[in-house]
């Protein structure tokens, strides 16, 4: 493997896990970036003349601890640069293909940037830039807003990080309740950005869907006696079972409604349904992720899209737009009455959602099918048209220009 493909591999597979890593060591996540991109750069010089390591994450982090230790010196950080290097198995010299631990210290970080000195945003952006390894593009277009609004809340928020000492650890039990709802958004967004790629030529990025779930798994065991970490984790894994189905030989989008469920990973579906018992055998209260799990097993109970059971999920969404109430939310809720009574009451439900959404890609996309299937032509061009104006993956982008070709082909 190239050393530019397995610095690419390395970096989107295991980005969180050696930044979480480094700001553990260095206690400073503005340093932990330098020094990993300083790392990054040194391995496409060192790797192109003796070879990719054997454990290439571990290279990272040793040099970029290394490197990192230099920026103290040269800062005159005397204290700092003795405590390091006081570290127990810390090297100062790695050499290529010399094995390294790499501590999981994810949850660490991920409790950190969310603390509740940060606002709720912030929280969950700052977590997808440095947990998730997301682009400050991608997370700008997960929260419907500007790169450089985007960019401008992440930096403020490492800014108090950094100004207000807040601690890297995991909080004591008490204080986790206060970061849940942070915790459990990043994990969603991150699941979220992977299963359906917001830019690029992927539809997936399984990495970024494997990584979700682990975490997720992680909070579900830690906070046994709460249902919304273990309703998450079986969201995730019902959702991701489909993966396999989502594409077809040529590469090209399937509608959930086509898919083949003999290809859906059972594994995943019972691991799903297991986390869906603990969740609904929790004292605490049901929550959104519960419910959106409740209707994902909904569909992985029915062996064909004809026997899926609408009224109990459009019941279910009902349930999810009283205590969750989001554009969003009501927009699914309108396409599941749709699959149930016919497309026009479908539409007929979107149209308040017009506003709210107009930015939104997936409003578009379904009010251009449900248009579509009930006859009326040029409102499914004309949101077609829309969706794919606001399409950045090219795996949907095809798929809505197929469909929009469809139905500029039918009589006017």
């Amino acid at each position: 493997m190239r050393p530019t493909e397995a610095l690419d591999r390395i970096f989107r597979e295991q980005h969180g896990l050696v930044l979480a890593s480094l700001v553990r060591f260095f206690h400073d996540l503005d340093l932990a970036e330098d020094t990993l991109q300083e790392a990054v750069t040194a391995a496409l010089r060192s790797w192109a003349d003796v070879g990719v390591p054997d454990h290439p994450a571990g290279w990272l982090l040793t040099v970029a601890r290394r490197k990192g230790i230099d920026q103290l010196r040269r800062r005159r950080n005397f204290a700092r640069v003795s405590a390091l290097l006081a570290e127990p198995g810390f090297t100062e010299a790695p050499e290529p293909g010399e094995e390294y631990a790499v501590p999981d210290e994810r949850l660490r970080l991920m409790f950190t940037c969310c603390h509740p000195a940060l606002p709720l945003e912030a929280q969950v952006a700052l977590t997808l830039r440095t947990l998730g390894g997301l682009t400050t593009s991608e997370i700008a277009r997960a929260f419907l807003t500007t790169e450089a609004t985007m960019y401008q809340r992440i930096t403020r928020a490492k800014k108090k990080i950094a100004l207000a000492g807040i601690p890297y650890a995991v909080p004591v039990t008490e204080q986790l309740g206060e970061r849940l709802d942070a915790v459990l958004a990043v994990i969603y967004l991150i699941f979220n950005e992977g299963y359906s790629g917001s830019a690029g030529s992927d539809l997936v990025r399984l990495d970024l869907c494997l990584e979700a779930i682990r975490l997720s798994e992680m909070v579900a065991a830690l906070m046994q006696a709460e249902p919304e970490p273990a309703g998450l984790a079986a969201l995730l894994c019902l959702i991701e079972s489909r993966r396999q189905a989502r594409l077809d030989e040529q590469g090209e989008l399937v509608l959930l409604e086509d898919q083949d469920r003999s290809t859906w990973d059972r594994s995943l579906l019972g691991q799903g349904r297991v986390w869906l018992e603990r969740a609904l055998e929790a004292p605490g209260p049901i929550g959104p992720y519960v419910l959106q799990a409740e209707i994902a097993a909904t569909h992985g109970a029915a062996r064909n899209a004809a026997d899926t059971d609408w009224a109990r999920i459009v019941y279910l969404y009902g349930e999810l737009a009283r205590a969750h109430p989001t554009p969003v939310v009501a927009l699914n809720h309108a396409v599941a009455v749709a699959m149930w009574q016919g497309p026009q009451v479908g539409l007929d439900l979107l149209e308040p959602l017009a506003d709210g959404l107009a930015r939104y890609q997936p409003f578009h996309a379904a009010r251009g099918e449900l248009a579509a299937r009930a006859g009326r032509r040029n409102v499914a061009i004309e949101s077609f048209a829309k969706a794919i104006e606001l399409s950045a993956n090219e795996v949907e982008r095809r798929h809505l220009e197929r469909r929009l070709s469809a139905v500029r082909s039918l009589n006017p």
